[in-house]
């Protein structure tokens, strides 16, 4: 899959999770995919200072983009 493909499907990914986030105040958005393995996203609104957020992105955010891109081997969150 070309990098131009992984960022499409990374997109559909996050617009599959964007109403679960939305509906406790939060969103989130890409900010980069380097080497086609590491996706780095950044959590906004209530998301930020939320609590679960970390098991949020391993077990919704990670998993959805995989169920997407295969060879995604990890999704961190950045600070803004």
């Amino acid at each position: 899959m070309e990098t131009e493909q992984i960022e499409e499907k990374i997109l559909m990914a996050l617009e599959e999770i964007r109403p679960f986030l939305a509906s406790d105040g939060g969103d989130i958005s890409l900010v980069s995919i380097e080497n086609d393995k590491l996706v780095k996203v950044q959590l906004h609104g209530a998301c930020v200072s939320c609590s679960v957020n970390q098991m949020t992105l391993k077990s919704g955010v990670e998993m959805t983009i995989k169920k997407y891109v295969p060879q995604i081997e990890e999704v961190i969150s950045v600070d803004p």
